[in-house]
Order: structure tokens, then C-alpha cells, then sequence
């Protein structure tokens, strides 16, 4: 039986990590809000997409009980500059991203293209600024959370290229952090990354 060897999984991470990625989001279905929804694994785009942003870091970690980079189920890790099968990703949104919609999906992009005409630099974009979507990485329906444009919203990910057991769906959770105007506050959320 073929296996996908180690510096296989490195190899995929650094492809990853050379591209541009956004992380969408989306009103999704009022629905949700009362029946639990499966993420569909054959998706290809978030349901009601109302604009996505471009990463601020995607770079390598390591597994390191010490580590900075906190999982919301426990797990620990600490940023490299060696390539690894782990990579961390972080989203910092501003306080005028979203406007005052409830957030019911996210969902992390590769091959993202908007229009040329857009200013330099610009790095949230609204769905008519999108020319191609691109490719959906990571995909997670949350409880509904409300945006205010009296915060800011941190997600932070690892995405791990490692887990050789049968399960399908290996969390590693996207943990966001919240910030107002006049306090900090910290949330977490799940989203899931494939094993390969």
C-alpha cells in the first residue's frame, strides 16, 4: 500500500504556505440556528459569502507543550522557520469588516483572484471585489455571532498535515479573539482540518 510520507506532508505544507489565503465569512442559513449542520465535505464555497480577508501570517509551527499558540482543545505550539507538516494561520479583521451581520460560516480560500483595478495593499475584499473564489481549504458552520463595527476579530488556525489514524476529521480549532473599544475579550470556535 502507497503511504504519504513525511516530507510528503511537508512538501503539501509549503505549497500551501506560498499562497495567498483568505479566510471568508458568511451569514449562512437562519436554520442553523435551530438544527445542527454537518459541514458538507463536497463544498466548495460558503452559502451567503459577505466578504473575506487575507491572512496576516501563515507560517510554520511545531508541537511544543510550551508553545504560544493555544488550540481550544489543549493542544500547544510554537512558530518555526523550518518548513513542517503544521501550519499556523492567523486573520485579523478590522472593526468596518462585516458591518453589523451575524456570522454563521467560515471558511479558509487558496487561489483567491480580485479585481486588478483594486488598491494595493487592500486585503479584505467583499464579494463583488472577487473575480475567482478559488479553492475552499477549511470549511466550519458556527454558532451564530453577531459583528459589531465596535470590534475587531482575530482568527488564528493550525492547519496539520500529520494524522496517519482513520479519523476522518482531526480537530484543530480556530480559536478567535474579540476586541472592542474599551475591553478584550477572548472566544474560541472550532474548525476542523482534513488529515491527509
Amino acid at each position: 500500500m502507497a503511504i504519504l510520507t513525511d516530507s510528503g506532508r511537508v512538501a503539501i505544507a509549503r505549497a500551501i504556505q506560498n499562497e495567498a489565503l483568505y479566510l471568508a465569512w458568511g451569514v449562512g442559513d437562519p436554520a442553523w440556528d435551530t438544527t445542527q449542520e454537518i459541514e458538507p465535505i463536497t463544498a466548495t464555497q460558503l452559502v451567503s459569502e459577505i466578504g473575506r480577508r487575507r491572512a496576516s501570517v501563515v507560517g510554520y509551527c511545531l508541537p511544543d507543550s510550551q508553545g504560544d499558540i493555544i488550540t481550544r482543545e489543549g493542544g500547544r505550539y510554537r512558530q518555526t522557520q523550518v518548513p513542517s507538516k503544521y501550519l499556523f494561520m492567523r486573520f485579523a479583521f478590522d472593526f468596518q469588516d462585516g458591518g453589523d451581520a451575524m456570522i454563521r460560516e467560515l471558511g479558509v480560500f487558496m487561489h483567491t483572484r480580485v479585481h486588478d483595478a483594486l488598491p494595493p495593499g487592500q486585503m479584505y475584499f467583499t464579494p463583488e471585489q472577487i473575480v475567482d473564489p478559488g479553492t475552499l481549504l477549511l470549511l466550519e458552520r458556527i454558532p451564530r455571532t453577531p459583528r459589531t463595527p465596535s470590534q475587531r476579530t482575530t482568527y488564528e488556525t493550525v492547519l496539520t498535515l500529520w494524522d496517519r489514524t482513520p479519523r476522518p476529521w482531526p480537530s484543530r480549532p480556530l480559536s478567535t479573539t474579540t476586541t472592542d473599544l474599551t475591553r478584550s475579550s477572548a472566544t474560541n470556535s472550532t474548525c476542523s482540518a482534513p488529515a491527509m
